[in-house]
Formats: C-alpha cells, structure tokens, sequence
C-alpha cells in the first residue's frame, strides 16, 4: 500500500505560486573520505548511470570501486574545494538567485530554488519546501544544456519518485534540452570572445563535453548528436573553420568503450603534432565543477605541456556570467508561457489608478 507524505496545511483562497526548480547533479558535502564515498554510493548506484546487470554491479561498486575510490576523488575535490565550499554548489546557489532576480525584474512572480540529483539539497527536500511554502506549479529546469538518460532522464526520475509519495500534486513541466538556444550560444561565443580579446587566439580551441558510454549512443541517446550541434552552432558564432576546433569527451568511467576521440589522449597528440596553445572550454558544464577545474585545468593542463606544448588556457564555464543569466531567463521565461506568473500589482498604485480612470470618465 502506498504511505504518501503529509500534506502542508490548506488555505482556501490561498494563492497559487509558480516556481521553478534548477538542478545539477550534485556534490560532496565535503573532500573528506566519508563524504565522498556517501555522495559516489548514491551516484553510482543510479541505473540510468551503470546500465549493467544490477548484481554484477553491486559487487563491483561495494567490492572493488567505493572500498578505494573515494580516498582518490577525495583528493581530487580537495584540490579545487574553496572557503565556501563546493564550486559546483555555489555557482549553481549563485545562478538560482540570479535568475529569480531577473524575472522578478521581468515581473513575474516566481520562487527559483536550487536542488541536486546525488547529495544535498536533494530535488525531495526542495519540492517538499516549495509546496510547504504554497507552491503549485513547478518547471523543472536541468542545468545540463544536452539531454541524456543519464543526466536528465535520471533528474525527472527523481522528480517522478518524489510524485509518487505525494496526494496533492502540483502541475510540473519539464526542459529537457536547450544545447541549441540562441542564447545559450551567443553565451558560449561572448564567453570565449572576451578571453580571446584579453588573450589572444589559440591554434586549437578544444570543446570537450562529459563522456557516456558509446552503447547507450547506440540505444537512441541522442547526447552525441546534440553535443556535436552545440558544437558545429557555437563554432559558426566564432567564425571557425572546421580544421581550427575538436570537439571531445572527458571522464571516462570503467574500460567499456565511451564516446570519443578521448579529451585527454587528444590534447598530448595535438601537442606531439606541434600545436603549441591550446584552448579548452566544456560547454556541457553551466558551473565550473571537479571535471572542469580538476581534470581539464589542472590534468589536462599537465598532460599537455608534458607531451610539449607551450600554452594552455581554460576558459571557465558559464557561471554566473551575466550574459548566460539573461539567456537561462530569456529560456524560463518561453517554458513558463501560460501560468500566471506576472507580480501582484501594488494595491496603492492600483487604487490610484482607477481613481483616475474613475475622475476621467466623469470628464467625458
């Protein structure tokens, strides 16, 4: 039998508020040991992450992967931890305040509130806060730009998980890609003209995009096309030529055969070939996180100037750029087209001005 959870206490009358939910996937709540292992437990016991036989699996997670791994990524997150905390979460915290700034700018009345897919603030307790605080209406909104299953299938997983225990639902919609948006691209290209105009040009700009196995291409993700379209658009917005960027994948996980050409074996043949700058930007991440601050700016760096190259550069990601926040609004506010969202208006000012209109047509 279903147990549902408690609902908040209702108010006839009560308003109806719209909100909307921006999720990433997550982080350790510290680059200890403990905490690592806890947020790669929960992360790789995911089925839309690991797609193998559930048994095989489980022995292999508890048996071989989180008995010696997160000592490894501890130190990993360590490195690019900062006084506040966790990179990915402030960025993310930074873009949900920013965003709600903006539309309420934009005058509409809405709550933007910020969850993960592993670790705290779990997508749960943020749903649970939103209808606490009378929230009926959510748009959920991925920070991944490129739809997969096993990024934003598994966020609406979460979502529908949270559903299934709840009596009074409110009406929920979900973005599942924008890889293509104009805007998302124009905030791409201004990123990566400013450091160029600061910087000067690269002989190669590298875009490299998280990895998923090359089966679940195979199977209809459509992940690899969308990213190699983000990458062809983005491009066209600079002016280059095909022979003068390289799209590649990062973080590869296990020895199955995931998408490539490989972001790290790529960058040491470029340098082995004579390129002697490079720059690299992901434009699947939104926040600067561990893959980009760690593996691409301080492994792949490493990995580049060992083979011989010269330069490096890495251009940070999206963050809280306001070029890209006006674009993630511009976005929102198409995905929330139809609620009524606009603000209250000040009864003050309202009053005044039917009064006037009152005074006019006495006039008349």
């Amino acid at each position: 039998m279903t147990s549902f959870k408690q609902e908040p206490p209702f108010q006839h009358g009560q308003r109806a508020r719209s909100a909307v939910l921006f999720c990433n996937l997550g982080t350790p709540d510290t680059p200890s040991t403990p905490d690592v292992r806890r947020y790669l437990k929960e992360f790789l016991s995911d089925h839309r992450v690991v797609e193998i036989p559930r048994l095989l699996w489980w022995l292999i997670l508890n048996g071989v992967i989180l008995p010696f791994r997160p000592a490894k990524s501890a130190a990993k997150y360590a490195s690019i931890w900062t006084p506040e905390g966790s990179p990915l979460k402030i960025w993310t915290e930074k873009q949900a305040l920013l965003l709600q700034g903006w539309l309420a700018q934009r005058g509409h009345d809405v709550l933007v509130r910020y969850a993960m897919r592993y670790g705290s603030t779990s997508i749960a307790e943020q749903l649970d806060a939103l209808k606490a605080e009378g929230v009926t209406r959510v748009l959920v909104l991925p920070a991944y730009p490129q739809y997969s299953a096993t990024t934003t299938a598994s966020l609406f997983d979460a979502v529908y998980a949270w559903a299934a225990t709840v009596r009074n639902l409110p009406e929920l919609r979900f973005v599942n890609r924008y890889h293509d948006d104009a805007g998302y691209i124009e905030s791409l290209a201004a990123s990566i003209g400013r450091h160029w105009k600061d910087n000067g040009r690269p002989e190669q700009l590298v875009m490299s995009f998280h990895g998923i196995p090359e089966r679940s291409l195979h199977l209809g993700d459509p992940y690899h096309c969308e990213c190699f379209k983000t990458a062809r658009l983005l491009a066209a917005q600079l002016g280059l030529r095909p022979e003068q960027y390289k799209v590649t994948f990062q973080s590869r996980l296990g020895r199955a055969k995931w998408l490539q050409p490989y972001t790290e074996p790529s960058l040491i043949a470029l340098a082995k070939s004579g390129v002697k700058r490079v720059d690299v930007v992901c434009p699947g991440f939104t926040s600067d996180c561990l893959e980009t601050l760690e593996e691409i700016n301080m492994e792949g760096r490493a990995a580049f100037l060992q083979a011989g190259g010269k330069e490096f550069h890495y251009i940070p990601c999206l963050n809280d750029d306001p070029v890209w926040i006006s674009a993630l609004c511009e976005l929102t506010q198409r995905h929330l087209a139809g609620w009524p969202t606009q603000l209250a208006p000040d009864p003050v000012a309202l009053a005044a001005s039917r009064s006037a209109a009152l005074a006019l047509g006495a006039r008349q």
